[in-house]
């Protein structure tokens, strides 16, 4: 009898965590400079001082940053972010097929709003998931890294386009003076009638490309250690 491939086997759910840890601290520690661009492009102008560096572009940004400040401060927080990764994206991706056949079982008895709330909230992977699903199931391309490659751009390019006004409203509030805004909804009013609605979308480029390198990186990380794992797995079993 032929014996199941790697691919043919799911992965456990300890190697769905496991990968997804490592997949996201990996994908962190090479997009963190952009992270670090997209804050300053976002908080740019809110500091009246004459004397402040005015940045254009992305990779300006990280070299001005990296000759006025030096280097390291490019990675300025990432211990933090590498904490948040362990502790929150190895969850939130490596159980999100659980959750997924969860509501699929379950679906009758939840209401459209979670099922909504759910969404919006798990845009990423739920948009890599249906792309590669379709790219898989209408044969474009095979279950591997350019179709995970192609599906993580496109959830990337969702993501930031929905998470964009979100994000640059929390940047400026965050990084404001005391004082300068009552309260979020406030600082989102003020930057509509002031800068008008493309303000909400301010250093788009540089979250994009942050997001969409973060998900290739991560999601084809991610796919190429959960196969590894699951064939060392096979292959002690075949040993025992």
């Amino acid at each position: 009898m032929v014996g199941l491939t790697a691919s043919d086997v799911p992965p456990t759910l300890a190697v769905k965590i496991f990968s997804a840890g490592v997949a996201a601290c990996v994908a962190d520690v090479i997009t963190f400079p952009l992270d670090t661009a997209k804050v300053r492009l976002q908080i740019q102008g809110e500091c009246q001082t004459s004397s402040a560096i005015r940045y254009k572009g992305v990779l300006e940004t990280i070299t001005t940053l990296a000759k006025t400040e030096g280097p390291a401060k490019l990675y300025s927080g990432l211990p933090a972010g590498l904490q948040r990764q362990i502790s929150f994206a190895s969850l939130r991706i490596g159980l999100y097929d659980t959750v997924q056949e969860f509501f699929i079982t379950e679906k009758d008895r939840t209401t459209p709003n979670l099922t909504r709330n759910v969404i919006i909230n798990c845009t990423e992977l739920v948009t890599y998931d249906l792309m590669k699903t379709a790219l898989v199931r209408n044969k474009l391309l095979a279950d591997d890294v350019p179709c995970h490659f192609v599906s993580a751009v496109i959830a990337g390019f969702c993501t930031t386009v929905l998470s964009s006004p979100v994000d640059v409203v929390k940047t400026r509030f965050v990084n404001s003076p005391p004082g300068q805004y009552t309260s979020v909804p406030n600082c989102a009013m003020t930057m509509l009638t002031k800068e008008g609605p493309l303000a909400f979308f301010k250093g788009f480029v540089p979250s994009f490309l942050r997001l969409g390198s973060w998900n290739i990186i991560m999601f084809v990380c991610f796919e190429q250690l959960k196969r590894e794992l699951m064939k060392s797995r096979q292959t002690m079993d075949c040993a025992t």
